[in-house]
């Protein structure tokens, strides 16, 4: 049984005293109850779940000889994002070397940030023009190229796939950086 003396002792001096008893306290079912409720709520406690998001990703088998190559996209249904420093992206229409300016699209890069008023609008509004030109969107819809600096952070990836969740283009991939790329991310500031 758990107690708590509190004081006591006999003291010196010359006058006799009665010995007075000292108080006790019985701490057991105040024990016992800490441990039930520290059961009660370790128990009843929701672990956080750990969170994913669906990334697809390459077989591990390279492609047999007697398959067919894949079609090449083209240029006006091709977005390309690359991320660089301080939370902005760098996207344009086409090729590096030569954006997609037809048709009253321009495809020139443009520096933008991530969300709702930036890059999310530009993706669904090429994506929007890319199903306005095609007979089978789910088929031949936007295609959007992910490509990462070195100075883009982990948020930004996470940023820019939660954009491809959200955007649904028909397909999106992300790919290597080119040199021209890097050059652009500098012309841009944001290497």
């Amino acid at each position: 049984m758990a107690e708590l003396n509190t004081g006591g002792g006999g003291g010196k001096g010359g006058k006799v005293r009665s010995k007075k008893s000292n108080p006790g306290v019985d701490l057991t079912a105040m024990v016992d109850l800490a441990f039930l409720l520290i059961t009660f709520f370790i128990l009843t406690t929701t672990l956080s779940k750990p969170q994913s998001m669906d990334l697809a990703l390459p077989d591990k088998d390279k492609p047999k000889e007697n398959e067919a190559d894949p079609p090449e996209t083209p240029a006006w249904r091709t977005f390309t994002v690359v991320m660089g420093k301080d939370n902005k992206v760098v996207y344009y229409i086409g090729m590096t070397d030569k954006p997609y300016n037809e048709d009253g699209v321009d495809g020139t890069p443009k520096v933008l940030g991530y969300g709702g008023k930036g890059i999310r609008k530009a993706i669904l509004a090429h994506k929007e023009y890319v199903a306005q030109r095609v007979n089978n969107p789910e088929k031949e819809g936007l295609t959007v190229l992910i490509k990462a600096y070195k100075s883009a952070n982990y948020k930004n990836v996470v940023d820019i796939l939660d954009e491809m969740a959200i955007t649904k283009p028909r397909t999106y991939a992300m790919v290597d950086i080119t040199p021209g790329d890097v050059k652009m991310l500098e012309d841009k500031g944001i290497k």
